[in-house]
């Protein structure tokens, strides 16, 4: 089976794409599926976009990235038995290609892990806020012949345009993350946080409650994914994310934590840090938001703190009982295994993939 993946992002690049179709994809590989991954940004247009300012080498980089996918959605021929898109053809405008691509009659995945249907883009690109259009997702669900996603939230708005959609969660690779053979134990307990300059913004949230508790236990904060978090009263260590360092630098957690903010943007997120946490035997913090309440069953895998004076009173358990850690993070690590590993979620893509061939293959377009 030849599958053709149309996603924003480069490959290797993105927690959406790499925990969900690029994982998914080498799951399926030796069972004879073959992926062809075709993103719209290049290397030029990734680096501009994370830096502010910058804007006509944006633009122009964005032009750019539209004439190539033109090209290929006008080009494309029935050699593919599936494509699978990720969220959206352009970022930017309404789904017109989108449109095209259905009226050529191939079978069309569309899947998404965020709420995109709501306004949520970083500060350093507020001025293309008006062009994102994130209203075309209902309207791409409508064309696609089968919609994916990676949670309740999200299959109730895709189910507005769609009947036929599935919940994939987001998921994990097992064999790559691993615990240590011994729980970790730093001299200084070290609390983890691992995101994006994007997401930072969630960890503030929880910037009071960690001064609070610095006051009566030590402690270090490593925050993974930007390398300029500061926090007056707490010692910092911060860092730009690496694949390579990944699921080491998660590793040194003592604990981990995932605040979430409970809006309708947070609601449509697929608990990635928490499975992240979870996967490697670290205990985890979270907020009780959206998918979380699923993945985490409070005080047996993991524990959700939603005030400030739980976030306070939990951390400082945590902190205290190197036991407690040991069982929450054993019990998180199996609850991954059962639930949200890429062994057990990537049949299911297969399914979906077969029966959409099959169907295809009984109804050819004319």
């Amino acid at each position: 089976m030849n599958v053709l993946v149309l996603m924003p992002y480069l490959y290797d690049t993105v927690p959406g794409q790499r925990f969900r179709i690029e994982q998914w994809a080498r799951e399926l590989k030796p069972l004879g599926v073959r992926f062809h991954f075709v993103p719209f940004e290049s290397e030029t247009l990734r680096n501009a976009l994370h830096n502010k300012g910058r804007y006509r080498e944006k633009i122009i980089e964005i032009i750019r990235g539209i004439f190539r996918r033109v090209k290929l959605v006008v080009s494309l021929k029935r050699d593919w038995d599936v494509i699978f898109l990720f969220r959206e053809l352009l970022p930017i405008g309404p789904p017109l290609l989108e449109r095209v691509l259905a009226r050529k009659g191939l079978p069309i995945i569309y899947d998404f892990d965020d709420a995109i249907f709501l306004h949520d883009v970083s500060d350093a690109n507020r001025q293309f806020k008006q062009l994102k259009w994130p209203a075309k997702t209902g309207e791409i669900c409508n064309l696609s012949t089968h919609v994916t996603v990676g949670n309740p939230y999200l299959q109730d708005y895709a189910r507005r345009f769609n009947e036929t959609v599935s919940i994939l969660p987001t998921t994990i690779d097992t064999a790559t993350y691993t615990p240590r053979r011994e729980p970790q134990r730093n001299k200084v307990p070290v609390i983890g946080w691992s995101g994006s300059f994007s997401t930072v913004k969630h960890l503030e949230t929880v910037g009071p409650a960690l001064q609070a508790l610095r006051r009566s236990v030590q402690f270090k904060l490593k925050v993974v994914g930007t390398t300029d978090f500061t926090l007056p009263g707490v010692e910092v260590e911060s860092k730009p994310w690496e694949a390579q360092s990944e699921v080491a630098d998660i590793s040194s957690f003592d604990v981990g934590i995932m605040p979430l903010p409970d809006d309708a943007w947070s609601r449509g997120k697929c608990g990635l840090k928490a499975l992240q946490y979870m996967a490697l035997g670290v205990p985890t913090v979270a907020s009780p938001v959206g998918v979380n309440a699923d993945i985490i069953q409070d005080g047996e895998s993991g524990v959700f703190a939603s005030s400030q004076n739980e976030w306070v009173n939990k951390l400082g358990n945590l902190l205290s009982d190197g036991e407690l850690r040991d069982r929450l993070g054993k019990a998180g690590r199996k609850a991954v295994e059962h639930n949200y590993s890429a062994k057990v979620q990537a049949p299911r893509l297969l399914h979906i993939l077969n029966d959409i061939k099959r169907r295809s293959e009984r109804s050819p377009a004319t």
